[in-house]
């Protein structure tokens, strides 16, 4: 049986580009609504969840919901990650670099979802946005010189953010991150 990941729409330009990378590294994925109910969500048997990235947390749905109340892996890119620090209680703000740019990452801690990845990686990514406050119970797993939190994860459970997009040819090593969570789901 193969691994079936959920991309949910949260209205950014690059989500489509999620659920095309998935699909080609062989996963079984489909595109949801962000205004499904979690038990929709169930119902669908989903092995993992990517949270895509979008224009504001106002537009989000019900991702919060998906994050607190899912117990299955989840990846969070750009406002996915934002989402995830938001439902577990850590700071949002605007960030200091608005706008697409080359932003060179630090990995600190390989972890699962970066294993197998170099400690720096030259990534695609908006910081109009961004976690400012860890939540608590999360690690910083990557920082930058414009963000000290480009990277998180909970210590207990397998949900993970990310700030930039790893679906885009200008980030790094994206499809390795992708495989490494591919990886996390099937476990």
């Amino acid at each position: 049986m193969s691994t079936r990941i959920l991309v949910v729409n949260n209205y950014g330009q690059y989500c489509h580009l999620i659920f095309r990378t998935l699909r080609d590294l062989g996963v079984e994925t489909k595109l949801v609504s962000n205004e499904l109910a979690v038990e929709e969500i169930e119902a669908m048997e989903p092995d993992g969840i990517v949270l895509s990235g979008g224009p504001s947390l106002e537009r989000s749905g019900r991702c919060e919901e998906y994050v607190l109340k899912l117990n299955i892996p989840i990846l969070g890119i750009c406002l996915g990650h934002q989402i995830i620090g938001k439902a577990y209680g850590g700071g949002v703000r605007r960030g200091r670099q608005g706008g697409y740019a080359e932003v060179v990452v630090e990995i600190l801690d390989e972890d699962e979802i970066f294993r197998g990845l170099p400690k720096y990686l030259k990534t695609w990514s908006s910081h109009a946005d961004e976690v400012a406050e860890l939540p608590e119970n999360f690690e910083i797993l990557a920082k930058s010189e414009i963000c000290e939190i480009e990277a998180m994860r909970h210590k207990e459970k397998d949900l993970f953010g990310i700030q930039w997009h790893p679906e885009v040819a200008h980030t790094e090593r994206g499809e390795d991150i992708f495989k490494n969570f591919m990886r996390i789901c099937k476990i």
